[in-house]
């Protein structure tokens, strides 16, 4: 279960930056996940808050406000955000993030769902509350794998007692591919995670 060729690899914000605005998004799902990845998180549950981190524009977000949940998420694009709310025909609203310099947040309009553009670093649970689930699709295995334990610090700390933490990650030899995504041997998530 060896990092291989990625345990120094650092892809800067610049680079995902680019990524959205140059449409190179292969990570993201223009039909979502399965829908027994909500069953999973949710879990028969109604009414939950779900943290979406390095949420993209995650078709799933919709998916669980119309369900009736209450979405959070955090992305440094700010097109990614701009292109959820149209391309899922919601009208948003927009304003500074208090405490936090040169933060956004786009709020759909009728409530349910709070996008906050900027670092997930700058985010805590004195801003964004805390949560009932977290839909992690890609968003550990997008962090910088220096970064993993600062990430992972900052999602227990997000999280409610009862939460549920969906976590999809991907499987392949890291020897072969540089990342992003990253490969996350199992014994690292458990020891990030516990």
């Amino acid at each position: 279960e060896e990092a291989g060729v990625q345990r120094d690899r650092v892809v800067p914000a610049e680079e995902w930056l680019q990524k959205w605005a140059a449409g190179k998004t292969g990570f993201h799902k223009e039909r979502g996940h399965p829908y027994k990845y909500l069953d999973v998180l949710v879990n028969g549950r109604s009414g939950l808050r779900i943290f979406f981190p390095l949420c993209g524009k995650a078709v799933e977000m919709k998916w669980l406000a119309d369900l009736g949940h209450r979405v959070v998420g955090a992305e440094i694009s700010e097109r990614a955000l701009r292109e959820f709310f149209s391309e899922q025909g919601l009208p948003y609203r927009e304003e500074a993030v208090p405490g936090v310099p040169g933060a956004r947040l786009l709020q759909s309009t009728c409530g349910n769902i709070s996008l906050y553009c900027c670092s997930i670093y700058d985010l805590s649970s004195a801003i964004i509350g805390k949560f009932d689930g977290v839909w992690d699709r890609g968003a550990l295995v997008a962090v910088n794998p220096c970064d993993r334990q600062r990430y992972a610090s900052l999602m227990i700390s997000l999280m409610e007692k009862n939460s549920s933490y969906l976590l999809v990650t991907v499987l392949y030899d890291p020897n072969k591919h540089k990342g992003p995504p990253f490969y996350v041997p199992e014994g690292e998530m458990r020891s990030l995670f516990g």
